[in-house]
């Protein structure tokens, strides 16, 4: 079965949960502008550059990914905007 063919098959026989807010999740962790540019050569203050975060702290997003599956999400998302 295709993973187009399992999706449909899922949404026909059931209501599928999406993850939750990635921003507010992010903010639970209280990072600071290092854990935003990590050892990037930026010009510019990064804090709050939470697309980054998927280079620059991919143990966070990935735990954020963990919890949401975790909690019964179906689906889940990036953590960008």
């Amino acid at each position: 079965m295709s993973a187009r063919e399992a999706f449909t098959a899922a949404c026909q026989s059931r209501i599928l949960v999406f993850d939750g807010g990635y921003g507010t999740a992010i903010q639970q962790h209280k990072l600071g502008e290092a854990d935003y540019r990590g050892d990037l050569d930026l010009s510019k203050d990064q804090k709050g550059n939470n697309d980054l975060l998927s280079i620059t702290r991919p143990d966070i997003i990935g735990g954020i990914h963990d919890a949401y599956l975790a909690a019964g999400a179906d689906m889940i998302e990036t953590n960008t905007f």
